[in-house]
């Protein structure tokens, strides 16, 4: 299995999944302004793309996932109550999501939004937003379709796990180093906590200071209605 991180810019990561045998190859949470890059990384190591797979409906970024589709033939997976369009690949609960001979079980973990899902390879596990690296905690619940209980909830399903799973998750800053799941649990605070009162606190404090997603109002109904909008204020 290969394994890599592919975006070089920005908060947001996008992971590339490859079974070297069979160079069949995955690309999870692509985000739309780095299409070129991957189409190029997908010729260059002539891998055959059969998965774009996107962890959540995102609020801060356009999904590739669906333009992915269109040009390579992949199929779009997301979890299978999503109401995301232009999926063709609806995920369950523990399936073994195959990438050639690479076996990739999904768990769904509903919190930053209802459709959020994890990703476990045999070395790594690719949480979204769900949970973030050490102090970064968790996503915040307060977009649409977030629950707070739900995601405390959610948080329990780690418990299970095992801890020398490498944490590769949907947002950090440039140059974040990503721990194992053992490290996370002694270094993250929400995996310390004992109550829902205690996560709910710590969840209305976070998101007090981080304020609205300037993003959202574009990014949220092109990744819905899986349509690419004529003007993306980001990219002009």
């Amino acid at each position: 299995m290969h394994f890599e991180q592919l975006n070089q810019s920005g908060w947001a990561q996008t992971y590339l999944l490859v079974d070297t045998e069979s160079k069949k190859a995955a690309l999870i949470d692509p985000v739309y302004d780095f299409m070129d890059e991957y189409l190029n990384v997908l010729e260059e190591r002539d891998l055959n793309l059969d998965f774009a797979v996107a962890t959540h409906t995102h609020a801060d970024h356009i999904t590739a996932c669906y333009s992915l589709r269109e040009l390579t033939g992949c199929e779009y997976a997301m979890w299978k109550d999503t109401a995301c369009l232009g999926v063709s690949h609806y995920l369950n609960e523990d399936e073994q999501l195959m990438i050639g001979s690479l076996s990739v079980k999904v768990h769904h973990v509903p919190g930053h939004t209802n459709d959020h899902i994890l990703l476990e390879t045999p070395t790594h596990l690719l949480t979204g937003d769900f949970l973030f690296t050490g102090e970064g905690g968790a996503g915040r619940d307060d977009l649409p379709s977030g629950r707070v209980d739900e995601h405390w909830r959610s948080l329990q399903k780690l418990d299970s796990l095992h801890g020398n799973l490498i944490v590769c998750t949907g947002h950090e800053p440039p140059g974040t180093e990503m721990k194992s799941l053992d490290w996370n649990r002694e270094h993250n605070p929400v995996l310390q906590m004992s109550s829902y009162e205690q996560y709910h606190a710590w969840q209305a404090k976070v998101t007090a200071g981080l304020g609205s997603v300037s993003k959202i109002k574009t990014a949220l109904p092109a990744n819905i209605f899986a349509e690419i909008p004529d003007h993306i204020p980001w990219m002009n």
